[in-house]
C-alpha cells in the first residue's frame, strides 16, 4: 500500500471506528506490517528478560527479594514518569519519541549484556540499568496507543492481531532464553534483547505515518503549558468512571496480584524445576494468550469490558497452580488458560480506550491509564520477598489467585463498566 492509500485509509478507519455505522476495513497494509513487526519483536525481546533476570540473580546468589527489586527498578520508573510521556507525545512527534527510547534501550541493554558476561553482577548497578530502561519505557509507550489507530483501520482487528504476534513472541521466547541460559549465559539474553530494539527502531523508522490529530496541538512551550496539557490530560481520564473505576480495580490486582506473581513463580520453578521448566510455563502463558487474541479478533461483543471481566477469572490457574505444588503440566495448563483470559480482556479493554478517547488527549489518557495500571505492581514486586518470607511463598500464590477472582469480581460489579457499550459497532439495531 502507498503512503497516500495508507493515509486515507487509516483517516478512514479512525472515523469508521469512533462514529460507527461502517463495515471494517482490512486490518493489514504496509504501515501495520511494520508496526506488527516492531511490536512483536520487542515483546520477544522483553519475554527473555525475566528469564534472565531471575536465573541470573540466582546463579550470582541472590533470592526472590533481589529479584522482585530488579524488577520493581524497571517497573516504578516507567510508572512514574509515562504520564509525562503522555505529554510529550501529544506535543511532539510521537514516532521520534519511541526511536529514540528504542536506542537508548539499545545501549542500556547492551551494557547490562556486558555485565552478566563479565561475572560483574551488582545489585544496585542491576536496578540502575532497570530505572533507565523504564523511563525510556516510559517516552515509548503513550504512542502506541495513538499510533495504532494511524496504521489500521479496524482497531479490535489490529489490537487482537498484535496481542497474537506479541504472544507468539511470548511463547517463544522463556524458551529461547532457557536454551540461552542452560548452553550460554544469562548475558547472551541480554544481548539477544538489545539486538530486538535494533529491529524494532528500523521498523519505525520505516513507517509512512498520517498526521495526527493530537500531535502538535498542545498549548505552547513553556512550564505552564506543560502543566495545563497534564491537567487537561486528567481531567479527561477522571471525567470518564469506566476509565478510573478499572484503573482503582487494577491498583488491587497489581499490588496483590501480578506484582507478586512474577518474581515469586519465577523463583519457585527456577529453584524447583530448573530455568527450562520456566521456560516452558511462560511458554504455555504466552500459548494462552495466542488462544486469547484469536478470540478477541473473532468475537465482537457489545459490551467490551463485560466480556473482558468475565474472561479475566480465568487467571487463577497461573498463581494457584504453582502455589499449591502441581506438577510443571498442571502449572503449564493453569498459565496457558490464565494467558487466554488476560489476552482477550487486553484487547477489550485498549479498544475501549482508543475508540472511547477523543484522539487529541488519546496520547495522555493513556499515559494515565497506563500509570494507574501499574502504579502498584513495583509495589507488589517489592513486597513479594518479605511476604514470601513471612508468610511462604506457596501461602502468598495462593492468596494472589482468590484476589485474582475477587479483582473479576470487582470490575462487573461496577455499572459504568460492565454497561460500556461499545462505538465501532455496525449502525443497525442493537
Amino acid at each position: 500500500m502507498t503512503g497516500t492509500s495508507a493515509r486515507g485509509d487509516a483517516v478512514a478507519g479512525t472515523r469508521t471506528g469512533r462514529r460507527g455505522g461502517g463495515r471494517a476495513r482490512p486490518v493489514w497494509s504496509r504501515n501495520f506490517a511494520l508496526f506488527f513487526v516492531a511490536r512483536a519483536v520487542a515483546r520477544l525481546g522483553d519475554s527473555m528478560l525475566t528469564v534472565a533476570l531471575a536465573a541470573g540473580l540466582v546463579q550470582h546468589g541472590y533470592g526472590a527479594g533481589a529479584v522482585g527489586l530488579a524488577m520493581a527498578a524497571k517497573a516504578a520508573a516507567f510508572a512514574g514518569l509515562v504520564v509525562l510521556g503522555g505529554v510529550f507525545a501529544d506535543r511532539f512527534d510521537t514516532r521520534r519519541l519511541m526511536l529514540g527510547a528504542d536506542l537508548v534501550r539499545l545501549v542500556v541493554q547492551s551494557l547490562m549484556a556486558a555485565l552478566f558476561l563479565a561475572g560483574h553482577v551488582v545489585l544496585w548497578e542491576i536496578c540502575v540499568i532497570g530505572v533507565v530502561n523504564g523511563a525510556a519505557g516510559a517516552l515509548f509507550q503513550p504512542g502506541v496507543a495513538s499510533t495504532v489507530p494511524r496504521v489500521a483501520t479496524d482497531i479490535q482487528g489490529a489490537n487482537g492481531a498484535i496481542r497474537i504476534a506479541e504472544s507468539a513472541a511470548q511463547l517463544a521466547g522463556p524458551a529461547v532464553a532457557g536454551v540461552l541460559v542452560a548452553f550460554t549465559s544469562p548475558g547472551g539474553v541480554f544481548a539477544a534483547d538489545a539486538a530486538t530494539y535494533v529491529v524494532s527502531a528500523l521498523c519505525l523508522l520505516l513507517l509512512r505515518l498520517p498526521p495526527a490529530s493530537g500531535s502538535g496541538r498542545a498549548s505552547g512551550p513553556g512550564a505552564k503549558a506543560f502543566k495545563a496539557d497534564l491537567v487537561e490530560g486528567w481531567r479527561e481520564f477522571r471525567a470518564r468512571t469506566w476509565l478510573w473505576g478499572v484503573i482503582a480495580v487494577w491498583c488491587v490486582y497489581m499490588i496483590a496480584v501480578w506484582g507478586p506473581t512474577v518474581p515469586l513463580v519465577a523463583t519457585q520453578v527456577v529453584h524447583q524445576h530448573g530455568p527450562r521448566a520456566y521456560g516452558l510455563i511462560n511458554s504455555a502463558l504466552g500459548a494462552g494468550t495466542v488462544v486469547g487474541g484469536l478470540l478477541a479478533v473473532r468475537l465482537r461483543p457489545r459490551r467490551m469490558l463485560r466480556a473482558g471481566a468475565t474472561a479475566l477469572f480465568a487467571f487463577v490457574g497461573f498463581p494457584a497452580t504453582v502455589g499449591a505444588g502441581l506438577g510443571v503440566p498442571a502449572m503449564a495448563a493453569g498459565a496457558a488458560v490464565a494467558g487466554a483470559g488476560m489476552s482477550f480482556w487486553g484487547v477489550m479493554w485498549s479498544t475501549s480506550v482508543q475508540t472511547q478517547v477523543p484522539a487529541d488527549v488519546l496520547n495522555r489518557i493513556h499515559a494515565y491509564d497506563v500509570a494507574g495500571s501499574l502504579a502498584m505492581m513495583p509495589v507488589g514486586q517489592a513486597l513479594a520477598g518479605p511476604a514470601a518470607g513471612a508468610l511462604g511463598a506457596d501461602h502468598v500464590l495462593l492468596a494472589a489467585g482468590v484476589v485474582s477472582l475477587v479483582v473479576a469480581a470487582a470490575l462487573l460489579a461496577v455499572p459504568a463498566i460492565r454497561d460500556l457499550a461499545r462505538v465501532d459497532a455496525p449502525a443497525r439495531g442493537h
